[in-house]
This record gives C-alpha cells, sequence and structure tokens, in this order.
C-alpha cells in the first residue's frame, strides 16, 4: 500500500525544527515500509525550515481558514494603492495590522500545544509578523505561506504594487486643450480664441489699441515666463533627484545580488551540514542497535556463566562425595581384615 506522503509532509512540517531531522527519517522510513520509494526519498530531501518560517507553516496548516483572510484584503491593498485612495489605505492598513496581529496570537496558542516547541518568549515574533506583511504585499510570498511549506521568514521593502508616477514636460502656461471656438494657450501663454479673433481675446479689439489690453497682456506674458522658469527649475531638480535615486537603486541592487548570493551559499552549506547530521543520526541509530545486540549478548553469556559455574560446582561436590565414599568403604574393609 502506498504511503499517504501529503500527511507525512503535512506531519512532518508541524513538527517544531528540534524535532525535524528525526520526524523526517521517521516519515521516509514509513514511506519506504509501504513500498512508497519516490515518497521516501522526496521526503528525506526534505529541508528543515526556520523557527519563524515553522511558526508560519503551523498557522497554514492548523487555520487554513484564517491565512485565506489574507488574500482578500491584499488585493484589495493593492487596489486602494494603484487607485492612490489615501482614506480607503489607511481603512486598510489598519485591518492588516488587526489581522497579522490576531494570527500571531492564534500561532503562539498552537505552538504552545505542542512538545518540544521553543517557549513562549523565544518565538520570533516579528519575523513571524515581516512573512505575514510580506504575504500581503506580494502574491508569490502568500503562495508559499499557503502551502505550508516555507522554509525560512519573509522581508518585504515597501507594500504593494506602488504605481510610477506620470510625469509630462509642460511647455506651455497651461495645458494645451483643443477644440472649435475653444480656448488654446498661445506661445506666450496669453489664452487666444482657437476659433479665430486672437487679437480680441488678447485685449485688443479690432485694429485699435488697448493700452490696459496691452498692459495685460505684458503682464501675463512676465507671469507665464516666471511659471516657466519655475517650472524648469523643479523639472531640473526632478532630473536631480532622479539621477540620485538611479545611483541608491543600482546600489541597491548591487547589495541585493550581493546578499542573495550569500544566501545561497548559505543554503547550501545548511543543506549539506543537515545531510551529514542525517547521516550520522543514521550511524548513531545502527551504532545503539549493535550495542543493544552485544549488551543483550553480553547478558545471554553472563547467565551460560553462571550456569556453568553452577553445574562445575556441582560435579565438584559430586566428585568429592564420591571420593568420601571410597575412603570409608576402604577403611571398612581394613578392619574386616
Amino acid at each position: 500500500m502506498a504511503a499517504d506522503e501529503s500527511e507525512l509532509t503535512r506531519q512532518l512540517y508541524r513538527t517544531p525544527p528540534a524535532r525535524f531531522v528525526a520526524a523526517r527519517e521517521a516519515a521516509a522510513a514509513e514511506a519506504r515500509r509501504a513500498g512508497d520509494t519516490a515518497a521516501a526519498r522526496r521526503l528525506a530531501r526534505s529541508r528543515r525550515p526556520t523557527v519563524a518560517a515553522w511558526l508560519v507553516n503551523l498557522l497554514a496548516l492548523d487555520r487554513p481558514e484564517l491565512v485565506a483572510e489574507l488574500g482578500p484584503l491584499a488585493e484589495a491593498l493593492r487596489a486602494a494603492q494603484r487607485d492612490l485612495k489615501g482614506s480607503r489605505l489607511r481603512e486598510l492598513s489598519g485591518q492588516r495590522r488587526a489581522l497579522v496581529a490576531a494570527l500571531v496570537t492564534e500561532v503562539r496558542r498552537l505552538a504552545a500545544d505542542l512538545p518540544d516547541a521553543p517557549p513562549a518568549a523565544r518565538l520570533p515574533r516579528a519575523e513571524v509578523e515581516a512573512t505575514l506583511h510580506a504575504a500581503l504585499a506580494d502574491p508569490g510570498v502568500a503562495e508559499q505561506v499557503r502551502s505550508g511549506r516555507l522554509l525560512k521568514a519573509v522581508h518585504h521593502s515597501g507594500f504593494g504594487e506602488v504605481p510610477r508616477p506620470q510625469l509630462r514636460l509642460v511647455t506651455g502656461g497651461a495645458a494645451e486643450t483643443t477644440g472649435g471656438g475653444g480656448k488654446a494657450a498661445g506661445r506666450d501663454g496669453a489664452e487666444v480664441d482657437a476659433g479665430g479673433g486672437g487679437l480680441e481675446a488678447a485685449g485688443v479689439p479690432g485694429r485699435g489699441v488697448d493700452r490696459g489690453g496691452a498692459r495685460r497682456v505684458r503682464d501675463e506674458r512676465a507671469a507665464a515666463r516666471a511659471a516657466r522658469a519655475e517650472r524648469d527649475r523643479r523639472r531640473r531638480a526632478l532630473v536631480r533627484e532622479l539621477a540620485a535615486a538611479r545611483t541608491a537603486q543600482r546600489q541597491a541592487e548591487r547589495e541585493r545580488d550581493g546578499t542573495a548570493t550569500a544566501e545561497r551559499t548559505g543554503a547550501d552549506a545548511l543543506d549539506r551540514i543537515e545531510r551529514e547530521l542525517a547521516d550520522l543520526e543514521r550511524r548513531r541509530a545502527a551504532a545503539e542497535q549493535e550495542l543493544s545486540r552485544a549488551r543483550l549478548a553480553r547478558r545471554a553469556a553472563e547467565r551460560t556463566h553462571v550456569a556453568a559455574r553452577r553445574r562445575t560446582g556441582e560435579v565438584e561436590a559430586a566428585i568429592e562425595a564420591l571420593d568420601a565414599e571410597g575412603e570409608d568403604a576402604t577403611a571398612g574393609g581394613g578392619q574386616a581384615d
């Protein structure tokens, strides 16, 4: 009969990390006894999670209905983030904090009911919270959390899908719009009638000159030039800020790549140590069995030795009795003569 690999795996990832290796060997042995060698190999390759990851797995495996609440809330948060709805974001952020706090409280209760679990004071609550927040921000992390097979805590910088700012270079005094008979911004920033009669819109009725209108045009042109200068100044500042941000981004990417390499190296080292530990544990189990057999053999030999000594004593006593009997017979015959 094939082993129930899913149940064996579920129980394995519910096991506190201190007992994980022993539980992994037992699960693989059970699969081998059931004749499922492929499942046994997969179980034997299972990697031990950190304490924080184990707590998240325990929550996903024992209370999946609570973990499922992360999905709708995460989608609502992403929608509010994309739409830049501040009040909705504040409301949802409060719900996020409340849900994460409730999940952390529940997983501490679950851990307290398991033997060999770390004491409550040593549970990495901050790492569990960080992982749950990351699951709310990243669908990929959420999928790992729901699987109950997480191997380490996850941290996420920022929250959700942040939309890129929509930037455009404004070259006129106002947003340029066109339409039949509407008004559009002229090259100097003053409004002119898009349907004709631009001189009238600028304050010049017909061919006559309105000095007040000309003054308004000069003032508007000066204001437009000042606005353009301010926009140019702000744009230059934004360009400098963009260059600095890109430099910081490249530096962060290099640091991220370096830490990812270090993480992979550490994971490989941990895998190697765990394999060595598993081999040592197998050798230890074999040595314990050999020692047990030797003890049984020694005890059997001691019992045989005791029995042999007893038999030796009995034979020696019989010989002495027989010799004494012969001596008595010899003595009796001599007296008869």
